[in-house]
């Protein structure tokens, strides 16, 4: 199975910002545990603070993943432009959040993502991506006897 982490803007300072909300584990340390505790999964990961280069690694996505793990930031909130993205490919997305965006801020409590995503997981620090992992392998196992 071949899965993409695919983060948006200022997860590149994860184990840095604000790590009261957000942890102190870097991203680079979580990825080598998520490899070791999924050695069937092929990961590829990208990180952008630039919207359009998220868009475009969301095309690129179809037909060389099996799904996507996003974490669109503070685009959850208001990028139609990522929404649309999603919306029109056929690889499944599901979104993550490493806070619970419905605990935080108002302008944060809404995903425009939400409707278009396989479906979201958030509030359990980086561990909302080995869920998201699981998810994956599991429904690929419950395809497989189908």
């Amino acid at each position: 199975m071949k899965l993409l982490i695919l983060n948006g803007p200022n997860l590149n300072l994860q184990g840095r910002r604000e790590t009261g909300v957000y942890g102190s584990q870097t991203f680079d340390e979580f990825m080598a545990e998520l490899r070791e505790a999924f050695p069937a999964v092929e990961f590829g990961y990208c990180q952008s603070n630039i919207e359009g280069e998220l868009i475009d690694a969301l095309q690129r996505a179809e037909g060389r993943y099996d799904g996507v793990v996003f974490n669109a930031g503070g685009y959850t909130h208001t990028s139609v432009a990522l929404r649309d993205a999603v919306a029109a490919v056929a690889v499944p997305v599901v979104e993550v959040h490493i806070s619970s965006i419905l605990a935080r801020e108002e302008f944060r409590r809404v995903s425009l993502l939400a409707p278009v995503v396989r479906g979201s997981i958030m509030g359990f620090g980086l561990d909302s991506y080995r869920l998201a992992v699981a998810y994956f392998l599991k429904d690929r196992e419950r395809s497989s006897f189908v």
